[in-house]
């Protein structure tokens, strides 16, 4: 594990070598993502908060993951071309990686350490309805589904873990940035 989640090495969703230590000193929102989702329409509400709050220093960044009901299976170009074409995501995105389980990337074993459990949005019931499907988390602390939010503070600390259906206009998460951009 890296002693910062600035150190993390990472690769762009183009290839290219990044770190999250491009977006030191801003507030950075991790979310994992899926092409096939009945959560997939939250891109349209996520690059809509990354144009209304990129300038007060927030940076969503996507990271593709299929370790959900297969709902990304497609290539690292795929998704791309399908983010621009369908969402018009001008957000920064990242290749695909495991977010669960065997082989999950060092960033979500960080972050899921520094926050082990996700706010679920009151009176929910997403957890309820994917149980009715029989998906359960293995563990408590895994990543629940695609679309689980982590926001990442301008210090580098994981400041929250929100719920997939939190989605990106909900007021928990709207509030706990505004807190982290005023930090």
């Amino acid at each position: 594990m890296s002693d910062s989640i600035y150190d993390i090495p990472l690769k762009r969703i183009d290839g290219s070598d990044a770190t999250l230590g491009d977006y030191r000193g801003k507030v950075i929102l991790v979310v994992n993502v899926a092409s096939a989702c009945g959560l997939t329409p939250q891109y349209e509400a996520l690059e809509k908060l990354y144009q209304e709050q990129q300038a007060a220093g927030l940076v969503v960044a996507g990271f593709p993951a299929n370790d959900f009901g297969a709902q990304e299976p497609g290539s690292n170009d795929e998704i791309a071309d399908f983010c621009t074409s369908k969402f018009g995501v001008q957000f920064p995105m990242f290749e695909k990686i495991t977010v669960k389980g065997p082989g999950q990337h060092a960033l979500y074993q960080q972050l899921v350490a520094a926050q082990p459990q996700a706010q679920d949005k009151p009176d929910s019931g997403f957890r309820a309805k994917l149980a009715s499907y029989g998906i359960s988390q293995e563990q408590p602390s895994d990543v629940l589904w695609n679309f689980e939010k982590f926001l990442i503070g301008k210090d580098g600390r994981v400041a929250g873990r929100f719920a997939p259906d939190v989605t990106p206009d909900d007021a928990l998460l709207r509030e706990a940035i505004e807190r982290e951009l005023q930090r």
